[in-house]
């Protein structure tokens, strides 16, 4: 039974968003969101913008020897963490196929699935979070200035300098990855506060990185917690805060600037008359609203971001539609958070990323867990590429804008509907290269087994 929630019973909370009753329910829907707004001069938020990605960007290339050096896999891109942009036209097929609905443009995969270092998304803001504090100490220490050579913080000396502080992190497994693996290579100490949810082998690649992983029976939200309260009791220490760091947010953006460099030399126009739309996984939601500042930055009105959630866990979606962002969780309307989809499995979301981007996400859809199963196997056999099931969330986003009539409309509205043979559509992979090989086997036989499933009804 549902108790009030901040003054509201269950009937007054359904009679002022009738979507919750199909939430609660744990049912698929596609929510186009009210307040997206679009002005191309229009100022996404005054604290943050170009300036600041920019400033991002050239310190990921003052890092660029140094990574080169101390992650060989980054060698032949000099040091720059960045992922393929793969035109999956077999998978379109499957999936046109599947659903009886032609898809109009053409549709891509960013493959951040492939990401070097820590095979994630997260390699984009856990790691620039992590190599700013570096940067930031050895210059206050007098040891480094932004003209050196960066490659030179691959020394004792620095690693000595950099052992005397500590980075906590509270994850569901990728972020804790990507913190773990830069952190160690530097010299920190590193403390992963981990969720129930997180993957066995996640947290004993980070032990085996000399990590400390502190388990919890719970979920996110309390991992996150206990990390924030230990790095407030000690004063060397750095808390990466996944849930309101700009830090973390400015590193994902900056994957905006890559994607269009990627789009320029593959000749893809993005333009009033040649819409982008970007499907994105979404947890807590740092990733994909970082993804989306910086799209929305580059691209303005030509750009439509959709953000993809597990049924189980439509945190993002619960915050937008009720405005209350970080103030309400999906449990608070008896919504479990469990989740095959692990770095997914997130039940309050980022206030900052909510109220930041509460006008620009276009809206946001949900995805059962046995579907995201069905895509996994769909793209292994049509496209080689293989994902952990969490990666697999975008491609409802582009399936139920052509199969709802929530996306139709939502194309109507947005007078969109005769540039769509000129779109391009992009599913945002967010994980799996690094997942061994026995556990991408068992996800491809629970994929052929719930089609089989569903072949026999």
């Amino acid at each position: 039974m549902l108790s009030k929630i901040l003054g509201k019973n269950a009937d007054e909370w359904k009679q002022d968003y009738p979507l919750l009753e199909q939430l609660m329910a744990t049912q698929e829907v596609f929510w186009v969101n009210p307040l997206y707004e679009s002005g191309c001069n229009r100022v996404i938020t005054p604290l943050l913008g170009d300036k600041d990605i920019d400033d991002a960007e050239q310190r990921l290339a003052r890092f660029a020897p140094y990574i080169a050096k101390v992650f060989p896999e980054t060698k032949g891109s000099n040091g720059v963490i960045e992922s393929p942009l793969i035109e999956i036209s077999s998978m379109k097929q499957q999936i046109e196929n599947l659903y009886h609905q032609e898809m109009s443009g053409r549709l891509y995969l960013k493959c951040d699935s492939h990401l070097p270092i820590s095979g994630s998304i997260k390699a984009r803001g856990g790691i620039y979070e992590i190599l700013k504090v570096a940067e930031d100490i050895a210059i206050k220490q007098k040891m480094l200035t932004q003209c050196d050579d960066y490659s030179i913080l691959d020394s004792e000396q620095f690693r000595n300098l950099f052992s005397q502080y500590t980075i906590i992190v509270g994850s569901t497994g990728n972020l804790g990855l990507s913190i773990g693996i830069m952190s160690a290579a530097l010299g920190f100490n590193v403390i992963v506060h981990m969720s129930a949810d997180a993957k066995q082998w996640k947290k004993d690649m980070l032990r085996a990185k000399g990590v400390t992983v502190i388990e919890h029976q719970s979920d996110y939200g309390k991992a996150v917690d206990a990390g924030r309260q230990q790095a407030q009791q000690d004063p060397n220490s750095h808390f990466v805060d996944d849930e309101n760091s700009q830090d973390l947010f400015l590193g994902y953006a900056v994957a905006a600037k890559r994607l269009k460099k990627q789009l320029d030399e593959l000749q893809i126009l993005v333009d009033e008359d040649h819409p982008l739309f970007v499907y994105l996984p979404c947890g807590v939601g740092g990733g994909p609203g970082g993804v989306t500042f910086g799209l929305k930055t580059v691209y303005k009105d030509s750009v439509h971001c959709f953000f993809a959630e597990p049924t189980h866990s439509p945190a993002m979606l619960m915050g937008l539609m009720t405005g209350l962002h970080n103030k309400v969780s999906v449990q608070d309307f008896t919504i479990d958070n469990v989740t095959d989809a692990d770095g997914l499995a997130v039940g309050r979301p980022s206030g900052f990323v909510g109220k930041t981007l509460e006008k620009d996400i276009s809206g946001v859809v949900t995805v059962q867990d046995k579907q995201l199963y069905r895509w996994l196997g769909m793209l292994a056999d049509s496209e080689k590429i293989c994902l952990e099931p969490s990666a697999l969330a975008g491609f409802a986003g582009v399936i139920k804008l052509f199969t709802e009539s929530g996306g139709k409309k939502y194309l109507e509205q947005s007078h969109l509907l005769s540039q769509m043979k000129n779109a391009t559509h992009i599913v945002w992979a967010t994980g799996g290269s690094m997942v061994p090989k026995e556990m991408m086997d068992c996800f491809y036989h629970k994929s052929e087994e719930i089609s089989r499933k569903g072949k026999n009804g």
